[in-house]
Parts: structure tokens; C-alpha cells; sequence
């Protein structure tokens, strides 16, 4: 008792307390607050850890839930990487943030921990493993340096490693002016499962416990260079999951369709040596309390309006009433148009709203297997009026899509006058119960994993019998629409795309694939306000102002297609084919200095893998700098598009320079590749005293 009075006070001494008083404000003078380190891993279930399951060795972890206080069933509100994450930066229900998925984008409205922190004066990082937390979704704000390059995958399932995330992440650390707010996310235990060999564990979850085990080492290395780099000064070091997986359970394979507890159960860790003892709880503590708690922790001042409370009080070993949990998942309804689902916790009770509403004592029945609605409908109607109240809150700010000001005045000087809707609230009753869809979903499953796999072609069927059952599906009319798109049928996919637009005319994703079937069936007029909607949905996502560069480019609009591409790499500053592409579209439109410009950038960035030497040594020749032009234009390959016209200006330096026998050479590989340029060296005075 006397050990935990004594870190008590000392803690009250570190956050400027009165002892049962409320904080003080901090005198100028006093010492600076300690460093915090945040780490995230995704898609972790609490019994993949050895210090919650016992089966699966993460000693690094293990070693931290010793040191610190432990939560081994915190609460994420949505089962989802973006909205799970808002939560935690914001300490805001991410359906008052206007946030339901992946893909979407923060609104300017909540502060968040990282600027509260940076306003405090500490240095701020942050180092993400997967392409949900991509700079484009806005949880950059606040960070001075925001690392988001992804090693690994294509397209929507970029991610990087967890040893490489670290090396990027020490390396910021070693130079790191103290205090500092290090935030790391590590994405390997997310689907598919393939960690490396020496890492797979038995049985059927081996797979995926060894991705979690590879993670924790990663961690363990970074956990040693947050120590390091606090050089003795207290370090707060805050460990989370963002939603667990289902496995297998209630016939769900992997997460963010239910909100049973195998999604929505994360372990959450504090530890800050001498001020917070180690210790445990299982309350229900949620992942909207973690900014509260690190900012109080911290020394900073607290962010308002949040649906978190600091977890203070319990990590001293004080009573403390934690308000119930509210979860809901938006993908059954956005993904399938079924009905939502949404849940409530509260103390041993758990409510899930449905068409047909399922009750569970959670203190008999952790696994979920015996609904009691029925026979206990006053405990389900109490919970039921919480649920509603969460409901009733009023938003803070909106997703940033339909609200970015810049990015809704770049479209308009781009020729945008609006398009679609919003997919809207869906009804309260008449939509399929996600329960009731399970074999349509697992044969969507089955048929996406054709798509991804490269196999479009047989996808299609697949999706058709779907859409036989249940016309309207919201994923079998976009996947389906994307697989014919693959398999070289763009005019029935855009009639396919176009329907699932209708179904949901908020979904940037099937405003691309539209845009993109559109341009591919030689429409690309009728594609522009597909891709224009696009880049309103997702304004700070490079792809969508490129794939609008594309379709106003294809109709002959070049100037507003430069504009769309130099949206896009201003976005992307570092994406080599984004500024090849750029450089593309201002050829076109006649700028050719600029063209050689960007495109010179493109090569820089790309080094040996770069594809377009023949067209940066046209470009920078017809710039005026034959000099520069000239290893490009002879490094040029038969094989490129542009070398016909590579070797035919390579044939005019080597005339001009004097060198008859390669000048000669050169125009003969040109009027081989493309005869028609015998006209254009008749015309030139040098030129066609080589010509036979």
C-alpha cells in the first residue's frame, strides 16, 4: 500500500496535481513532460499475445505488460484500421467524426493528439505499415514528419514490414530533440497471413500467430530505441490494438462485417516507470480513452468534446466508473447495402442491434454463442436507450471528402460541377440481417479471391450468381464491374459500374472503376464526372486526380489534364509514375520544357527501373539541351515507343557535332523503326545529305 501511495504521489507531482484537487497549470519553468511512444499493431486479437493467450510467445510485449498497467479486453468502436485509429487520436466515436470505413479521409474539425502534443513542444513522428493510414486519410495532422512509404504490395494493399517500419522509425529517433511523440503502427497480422517460415506456430491459426510474433520482435527492437533515445527521462509508452480478428468465428473470416467480440477486442498497455505501477483491469476501458489518458498523463491540456475520459484513476488504483462502449460496423450496409450493426457494452452485457437483435451475458457466455433477447427483453431495452443516446450525440466536423474546400475549388477550375449523393442513412427496417448473408458473403469471398489473384474471367460467374440472389449488392456489382474491366470487356463493365453507383453514389472507389471502364470503352468524355466525384471523395488521394487527368486528357481537355496530374504529384511528390504522367500530359499541351522537367524528376526517383529514357532524351533535345538529351537518346532501345524518334535526333547532335558516320547510323535505325521520318530528314538540311 505504502509503494502504491508513493507512486501516486509522484504521478500527481509529474501531471501538476493537488493531491484530490484538479491539475494545475504547469509554471513556465518546469521540467519538460516525458517523451511518449505510441505503438499500434493491427488486426490483433488479445490471445494471439502470450501474457492474455499463453499459447503464443511475444516476449517483447509480455515484457512491456509486466512493466506497465494492462487492459486485455480494451474496446475498439469500429472494426476497422482508419476509423479505429481516429478514435484513438481523437478520443472521438468515429460516427461523430463522420467516419464508417477505410478509405475515408479526417475531417479539419477535432484536434488531435499529435498537434495537442506539438503545441506542448514535443517533436512529432509518426511511421504507418499500411496503406489505410496513408498520409491521403489525414492522421498526418499534427506530425512533423509523417512516414508512410509502403515497401510491399499493389494498390489498395500496400504495407510495409514491421523490421523495416522500425529501422525507419530508429533512425528518426537517433536524432530525435527530446520531448518527442513517436507514433508506430505495424500492419503485419492484417490478411494474408505470411510471416516468415521460422515464425509459423501450430495449428490452424499458426499462420496468423506467427505474423503477430514476427510483429512483436520488430516491436521489441523499437521498444530498445525509444529507451535509448529518452536518455533516462521518463518515457510514457502507450501499446494498442486497433480490432482483433474473427478466425473463423460466427463464420466470419477475418473482421469489420460483425461486431462480435473476436473484431472489437483489443489489448491496450500504459507504462511510465515510477509514476504509474504495474497492474491490470479488466473494465471495459475503450480506445476513445487513450488520448485522454496520454495527454493527462503527459502534462498537456485536454482535448474537449470527447466521448473518452482519462484512464488516470484506474491506472492509480482509484475507483473510476468507465462509461459503456458503443461499437458499430457500417460495412454490411455500405459494402452489401444489408443492414448495419451496432452494439453496446456495458458491464457484463452486451446489446447487438439487428433486424433480429442479440443479447449476451457476457460474464457466462464470453464466446457469444447464447442469445438471450427473448427472455431477457428489460435488459435489452435498458441497453437499447444507451445505444440510442451514443446515437444522438451531435457530429464534430464531417469526413473531409465533401468538405475540402481546396480540393472542391481546384475541381471547379477544372471544369466540376457536381455529381451524385450520399449513399444516405440507411433504412431503419427491410434490409437483409448480415447474419442471414453469410454463404452470398463467402461466395463474394470466393470470387474476389479470383479477382486478386489475376483470374477475372473466372471471377465473373461467381459474382453473377450473387447478383441472382440479391440483385442490388452493392460489392458484387463494383467487383464484378471490375473483373469484367480486367478481362478486356470495358462496355459491359462500365453498364455493371454503372449500376453500382447508382447503388451507392458516395463510393469513390466504383466513381473510378467507372471513370476508368468508361475511358477504356473510347467514353472518356462520360468518364470526367465519375473521376471528378472520385477526387471530391477522396481529395487527397494522388490516383483519384490522376485517373481524372487520364479521362480529361482522352477528350482533348490537355490544360485541365496538366492541372489534375499536378494535383496529384502535389500529393504524391515523391510517386515517380505519377510525374511521368504529369510530364505526359504537359507534352501535350505543349510544354515541353516542363514536360522535360518532370519527367527528368521521374527518372531521378525511379534509378534503373526507370522506362522512359527514349522520351526524356526527345524531351529534353526539343527543350534546347541536346547536351543533356544526348545519353538518353542514345541508351535508347528498339523496343521503346518513342525510338524512331530518339535515334532521329540523335542522328542531328552526332551531324551537328560532325561525326557523319554516326549520324549516319543513328537516322538509318530511325527510318527503319518508322519510314515515315524520310520526309522530316529530307526537310533538314543536315539530314538529308546522310539520307542513301
Amino acid at each position: 500500500m505504502r509503494r502504491a501511495a508513493a507512486a501516486s504521489a509522484l504521478l500527481l507531482v509529474a501531471l501538476g496535481c493537488r493531491e484530490g484537487g484538479a491539475p494545475e497549470k504547469r509554471p513556465s519553468d518546469a521540467a519538460p513532460p516525458s517523451s511518449v511512444l505510441l505503438v499500434t499493431l493491427d488486426t490483433l486479437r488479445p490471445d494471439a499475445l502470450g501474457w492474455i493467450g499463453g499459447s503464443n510467445a511475444t516476449p517483447a510485449l509480455d515484457r512491456l505488460a509486466g512493466e506497465g498497467f494492462r487492459f486485455p479486453a480494451a474496446v475498439a468502436p469500429v472494426p476497422l484500421t482508419f476509423p479505429a485509429h481516429a478514435a484513438i487520436f481523437t478520443g472521438v466515436l468515429p460516427r461523430r467524426l463522420g467516419l464508417t470505413d477505410n478509405g475515408q479521409a479526417l475531417g479539419a474539425g477535432p484536434p488531435t493528439l499529435a498537434e495537442r502534443l506539438r503545441e506542448r513542444g514535443f517533436a512529432t513522428a509518426a511511421f504507418v505499415s499500411g496503406y489505410p493510414l496513408a498520409r491521403a486519410f489525414g492522421l498526418d495532422r499534427g506530425f512533423d514528419t509523417y512516414d508512410d512509404r509502403f515497401s510491399a504490395g499493389e494498390g489498395e494493399s500496400l504495407e510495409r514490414l514491421a523490421p523495416e517500419t522500425t529501422a525507419a522509425a530508429a533512425a528518426w529517433l537517433a536524432s530525435a530533440p527530446r520531448p518527442w511523440f513517436l507514433w508506430v503502427h505495424y500492419y503485419d497480422p492484417h490478411y494474408p497471413y505470411d510471416p516468415p517460415r521460422e515464425f509459423v506456430r501450430a495449428g490452424a491459426r499458426g499462420a496468423y500467430d506467427g505474423e503477430v510474433a514476427f510483429a512483436d520482435r520488430a516491436v521489441g527492437d523499437l521498444l530498445a530505441r525509444g529507451e535509448a533515445a529518452a536518455s533516462g527521462a521518463p518515457l510514457l509508452t502507450v501499446f494498442a490494438g486497433d480490432h482483433g480478428e474473427s478466425l473463423g468465428e460466427h463464420g466470419e473470416g477475418t473482421h469489420g462485417f460483425f461486431v462480435y467480440d473476436a473484431t472489437v477486442l483489443v489489448p491496450l498497455l500504459f507504462r511510465l516507470p515510477g509514476a504509474v505501477p504495474s497492474g491490470e483491469s479488466r473494465a471495459s476501458s475503450r480506445l476513445v480513452d487513450v488520448a485522454p489518458t496520454v495527454l493527462e498523463l503527459a502534462g498537456a491540456p485536454a482535448l474537449g468534446n470527447v466521448d473518452g475520459v482519462s484512464l488516470v484513476p484506474t491506472l492509480l488504483g482509484r475507483g473510476q466508473t468507465i462509461p459503456p462502449a458503443y461499437v458499430e460496423t457500417f460495412q454490411p450496409w455500405l459494402s452489401y447495402g444489408w443492414a448495419p450493426l451496432k452494439a453496446l457494452r456495458q458491464g457484463s452485457w452486451k446489446l447487438i442491434s439487428a433486424p433480429r437483435p442479440e443479447l449476451y451475458d457476457l460474464a457466462s457466455d464470453p464466446r457469444e454463442q447464447k442469445n438471450l433477447f427473448e427472455s431477457r427483453r428489460d435488459q435489452a431495452r435498458e441497453l437499447e436507450v444507451a445505444r440510442r443516446r451514443f446515437e444522438s450525440l451531435p457530429p464534430i466536423g464531417a469526413a473531409a471528402s465533401p468538405a475540402d474546400v481546396e480540393a472542391v475549388a481546384k475541381l471547379r477550375a477544372l471544369g466540376y460541377v457536381g455529381a451524385g449523393g450520399g449513399s444516405g442513412e440507411p433504412p431503419e427496417s427491410g434490409l437483409r440481417d448480415p447474419k442471414d448473408g453469410r454463404a452470398l458473403r463467402d461466395l463474394l469471398t470466393e470470387a474476389d479471391a479470383l479477382l486478386r489473384s489475376g483470374r477475372a474471367a473466372r471471377a465473373v460467374p461467381k459474382f453473377d450468381a450473387v447478383l441472382a440472389q440479391d440483385p442490388t449488392n452493392r460489392f458484387a456489382l463494383l467487383r464484378s464491374g471490375v473483373a469484367l474491366l480486367e478481362a478486356g470487356d470495358p462496355a459491359r463493365a462500365a453498364a455493371r459500374l454503372a449500376k453500382a453507383v447508382d447503388a451507392n453514389p458516395a463510393q469513390p472507389e466504383a466513381r473510378s472503376a467507372l471513370a476508368r471502364a468508361l475511358v477504356a470503352s473510347g467514353e472518356p468524355a462520360d468518364a470526367i464526372p465519375h473521376a471528378m466525384e472520385a477526387a471530391r471523395l477522396q481529395p487527397r488521394r494522388g490516383s483519384a486526380w490522376a485517373e481524372l487527368g487520364t479521362a480529361l486528357g482522352r477528350s482533348g481537355k490537355v490544360a485541365e489534364a496538366v492541372g489534375a496530374f499536378q494535383r496529384a504529384v502535389e500529393l504524391e511528390p515523391q510517386n515517380a509514375a505519377l510525374l511521368a504522367r504529369l510530364a505526359f500530359a504537359e507534352h501535350a499541351a505543349g510544354r515541353i520544357a516542363d514536360a522535360a522537367r518532370d519527367l527528368g524528376r521521374s527518372a531521378a526517383l525511379s534509378g534503373t527501373s526507370f522506362a522512359h529514357g527514349s522520351a526524356l532524351g526527345v524531351l529534353l533535345f526539343d527543350a534546347g539541351r541536346p547536351e543533356d538529351a544526348r545519353r538518353w537518346l542514345a541508351a535508347s532501345r528498339p523496343e521503346d515507343p518513342d525510338f524512331a524518334e530518339a535515334r532521329l535526333r540523335l542522328a542531328l547532335l552526332e551531324a551537328r557535332s560532325g561525326d557523319r558516320d554516326k549520324a549516319r547510323r543513328a537516322l538509318q535505325e530511325a527510318l527503319a523503326a518508322a519510314p515515315a521520318l524520310r520526309a522530316r530528314a529530307k526537310s533538314d538540311a543536315l539530314l538529308s545529305r546522310l539520307l542513301p
